[in-house]
């Protein structure tokens, strides 16, 4: 059968070819567009490098595996990146186009690194993995991820993932070294192999250095007993030990979903040979051709152009982050690019972030004060700003349609914004007349779109609805005293008006306020600038 051009990867007729070379020779691998529902949604998969249609089961909820943490230290903001914006194509897919969803997160509680940390701390293992996701769970509660349905962690599914083993090795794909290990044989699978694989020279796997390995790129399912680590019962016929890392999150994700899987994220060095091994297990063992449906992989965050990890000692943790910025605005940090870019950690990009937190925040409380008649308004012409409204609903929507273009997306709502303010904030010479109920629609539907992508900027309006109590406090009693000093013909009387209208004139001077006395009381309004 003849290949397409190298740019048609996704055509009617359903199959994904890829003249690319991924390894030597040259592979190609089909993509079957899933039976369902088809979304509004076009998502860049991984397995076909391209945008495709997001295709949904018809009568169940999505299927979505997600990898979790190795937990052996705490989380940084690299971790956090992945999770945040994951955590946002999870909240769109809900709140916007009413995908029902069924999340499973894996969490690594046994692995090389938390044996070596244990070892270093003189404690169990066991109780090091703990410790550490009990870390990870405060930190993602802090950041406002949404917990997965369901957590799977390794050491709770060793019969599981043994049965999985046994099974790859009884169809062929698995043998044994003297040592206990099992390993997976890629040569025995055949050029189906490497479907995520970017590039020549990748085929060497993690595992490379096992002298009785057939061929360099075949990978652990299951490791061999060592002196002094955690031992599990082994596949049978085999010696005791421990999963290998790909094996957990294929048999997790498998004990849940069974031989099929909707969605799978990570983080895109995750891509290979994590996920790409995953692949070859489970399509091994469920005699399958495609698994899972959709690969999509976050980019890394970045320090002076280096991927921010503990390795290099350039991470951030996010509780030392927390103490200095908040969540939200970590959040919109993530959402000015794409899920799917990398994103370099500077003051100046984390400025831009907390900058336009503050220019939501702030919007939101003039349109409150503006609703609520505390603050002079300009010249609002209610027809252009629906209309506004309503283009800026479609656009946004169609954004997140397209591949969770959040970056798109927020630079619509805060064009939207500034129109609004250009009426909010006008010089005109005459007010045609208030307009509250546009106004307020606009600042709902910014807040109700910052609040789905997980933002709250409801501290600062709870700051500005107290600020409003304080100033309706502050000019009853001067209105009280005000009235109190005129019915009185005590010799300070004139002092205390003077006080009083000292005090108009500095609210309106230093805080744009303006303060009206009638013979009925006071009232006050707002004015702020752009």
């Amino acid at each position: 059968m003849a290949t397409r051009a190298a740019k048609r990867v996704f055509c009617p007729c359903r199959w994904f070819y890829s003249t690319s070379k991924w390894s030597s020779p040259q592979q190609l691998h089909r993509w079957h567009e899933p039976d369902g529902v088809r979304t509004k949604i076009l998502v860049y998969n991984s397995l076909t490098r391209s945008k495709v249609p997001l295709v949904v089961p018809k009568s169940k909820p999505i299927s979505w595996y997600q990898c979790g943490p190795t937990v052996y230290d705490h989380s940084h903001l690299g971790h956090a990146c992945s999770y945040v914006r994951f955590d946002v194509l999870r909240r769109i897919m809900k709140h916007h186009f009413g995908l029902a969803i069924h999340q499973v997160m894996g969490i690594t509680d046994i692995d090389d690194k938390i044996i070596v940390k244990a070892k270093e701390l003189g404690e169990p293992a066991s109780v090091v993995a703990q410790r550490y996701e009990d870390d990870f769970l405060e930190d993602m509660a802090s950041l406002g991820v949404l917990p997965p349905d369901r957590y799977t962690r390794v050491t709770d599914y060793i019969p599981e993932i043994v049965h999985f083993i046994e099974e790859i090795v009884a169809k062929g794909y698995g043998y044994t070294a003297s040592d206990g290990s099992v390993y997976f044989d890629t040569d025995a699978y055949g050029d189906q192999y490497g479907k995520l694989q970017f590039g020549i020279g990748q085929e060497v796997s993690d595992e490379s250095t096992h002298s009785e390995k057939k061929c360099p790129r075949d990978f652990a399912l299951w490791k061999g007993a060592k002196p002094g680590e955690p031992l599990w019962p082994g596949p049978k016929g085999y010696m005791k030990g421990r999963p290998g890392w790909h094996i957990e999150c294929s048999a997790m994700a498998s004990f849940v979903f069974g031989p099929s899987l909707d969605i799978h994220t990570g983080g895109i060095d995750l891509l290979f040979p994590h996920h790409n091994n995953e692949i070859a297990q489970c399509e091994a063992c469920h005699s399958v051709e495609q698994w899972c449906n959709y690969f999509l992989h976050s980019g890394h965050l970045s320090v002076s152009q280096e991927k921010m990890s503990k390795s290099l000692g350039n991470y951030v943790t996010i509780k030392d982050f927390l103490k200095k910025y908040s969540a939200s605005q970590f959040r919109i940090f993530c959402l000015l690019s794409s899920y799917r870019s990398g994103i370099e950690y500077t003051e100046s990009s984390l400025k831009e972030a907390v900058s336009l937190e503050k220019k939501l925040s702030s919007f939101l409380e003039s349109c409150g004060s503006y609703v609520r008649g505390q603050m002079v308004g300009g010249d609002i012409i209610e027809s252009d700003l629906l209309l506004e409204l309503s283009t800026c609903q479609r656009d946004v929507l169609s954004s997140f349609a397209d591949d969770f273009d959040t970056a798109t997306a927020m630079k619509r709502l805060l064009r939207l914004v500034h129109i609004t303010n250009r009426q909010l904030f006008s010089d005109a010479n005459v007010i045609a007349g208030r307009n509250p109920s546009s106004v307020a629609a606009v600042a709902g539907f910014v807040e109700s779109q910052m609040e789905l992508l997980g933002c709250n900027l409801s501290s600062s309006q709870g700051s500005e609805c107290m600020n409003s109590d304080v100033m309706d406090t502050v000019i009853d009693f001067r209105s009280r005293i005000r009235q109190l000093a005129k019915a009185s013909n005590d010799p300070l009387k004139a002092e205390v008006l003077l006080a009083c209208d000292e005090l108009r004139e500095k609210l309106k001077a230093q805080a744009g306020i303006t303060v009206k006395d009638s013979n009925c009381g006071a009232t006050w309004q707002m004015k702020r600038g752009r």
